[in-house]
């Protein structure tokens, strides 16, 4: 009896030492742009998108685990095999747009910081400044032990958009509804609004962040089993939180007919309808989420180039060791904050941009990631199952019939 509870406590001891890259890579895609989108979802389509949500969580697990697996089997970052398996030409291209795509995301998340704290009267000239030197320092002088428990530690904020959802007083028999009966809307906005949903549910620089982060902390293949309940228990927690955005906006500003344009409009807005402390709740996990996204954007896509092109890269080096990775994260960090100090205008079409960008992107990642996780001479014995091939495929086609629409629409 003594030897079972021994063991039984050295498995929850192994799991509490994996723990973390799965959760913090999902949980930091409900950043400030998709708190936008998910909350302008609500807002103008009720809980028309639901059932949307409801599918996708199934598509992040398979995705977000094909990239764990590949961490812990390789050893390498995501980029880094592309680079290998595929040459410089297709690496340049695909780091060039995730940078582009990195920056605008990057930027949504200091105008999220900004916001949030401007519900509790502090300006984002006070806010953004000091907030890009705190993470700034967070990782360049902290260990990659250190990093991970502050992420953890700001992903629980999240958790506050469920007690928002359930203080909105939804109507739950049209959300049961809508959650398992597809609604499409064929115009230009319920498709852009859809495309944006996917490129914050499933985000591309999110899969670089996860297999970099597994193969920075040395995860193996031998301790994957518990990376994985890691993985699946992120994205199935992140979605949940999504859910709840929506649920929230759409309960209570929806039959009122009040659009929003910011995640701070939609804390505002929610309290006539929900009471005084919703813009409070709202507020604080909108603060949590774009910090720890503030700080994993411009990480990831350190990460992913320093990878790409060979260079040193890693939280446990010192500046002088990978300088490359801490100078491409200063700079993501500076432009970021600059754009949102020095510009009133367009943050929130930034933000929605962003989004449907990731959105469009997401096809061209996972043909690369189904690629290399269905390479037995990579993989080994781990490549994918025909269950996953064919959910990860439904995901490819569906997302590009969805972008094609969407133009077609567009330019109607």
């Amino acid at each position: 009896m003594k030897l079972k509870k021994k063991l039984a406590n050295k498995q929850v001891l192994v799991f509490l030492t994996i723990l973390g890259p799965g959760i913090i890579a999902a949980s930091a895609g409900n950043d400030a742009g998709g708190i936008t989108t998910y909350a302008m979802v609500g807002a103008e389509l009720q809980y028309k998108m639901l059932w949307a949500i409801f599918l996708m969580t199934f598509s992040l697990i398979i995705v977000q685990e094909m990239a764990a697996r590949m961490g812990a089997v390789t050893g390498k970052g995501l980029s880094d095999l592309i680079r290998e398996q595929f040459g410089v030409k297709s690496t340049f291209f695909a780091m060039l747009t995730l940078f582009t795509a990195n920056v605008a995301v990057t930027t949504s998340e200091f105008a999220g910081i900004a916001a949030s704290l401007e519900l509790f009267n502090i300006s984002k000239y006070v806010s953004v400044p000091v907030m890009a030197l705190i993470i700034w320092l967070l990782v360049l002088k902290g260990t990659y032990q250190t990093v991970e428990k502050v992420f953890i530690a700001f992903s629980m904020l999240l958790l506050s958009y469920i007690v928002a959802g359930f203080m909105a007083k939804p109507d739950w028999s049209e959300v049961a509804r809508h959650t398992f009966m597809p609604t499409v809307e064929w115009n230009s906005n319920f498709l852009t609004l859809f495309v944006g949903t996917v490129g914050t549910t499933i985000a591309p620089w999110m899969q670089f962040y996860l297999q970099s982060s597994i193969a920075d902390k040395g995860i193996t293949i031998k301790n994957y089993s518990y990376e994985r309940i890691d993985t699946i228990l992120g994205a199935i927690v992140a979605d949940v939180i999504a859910f709840f955005i929506i649920l929230s906006t759409a309960s209570a500003l929806y039959p009122h007919g009040i659009t929003i344009e910011s995640a701070k409009d939609a804390a505002l807005a929610l309290k006539p309808f929900v009471g005084t402390y919703a813009p409070i709740v709202f507020g604080i996990g909108l603060f949590g989420a774009s910090v720890m996204a503030a700080a994993i954007l411009p990480l990831s896509t350190s990460y992913a180039i320093c990878e790409a092109f060979g260079w040193e890269s890693g939280l446990d080096n010192k500046f002088e060791d990978a300088p490359v990775f801490f100078i491409l994260y200063t700079v993501l960090i500076v432009i970021g904050a600059c754009i949102v100090l020095f510009s009133s205008q367009l943050l929130v079409h930034i933000m929605l941009i962003a989004q449907v960008i990731n959105g469009i992107l997401v096809p061209v990642i996972l043909i690369y990631m189904l690629k290399l996780t269905n390479n037995r001479r990579l993989m080994g014995e781990y490549v994918n199952s025909a269950i996953y091939n064919t959910i990860a495929w439904i995901t490819v086609i569906f997302t590009i019939a969805l972008t094609v629409l969407m133009f077609v629409f567009m330019f109607q």
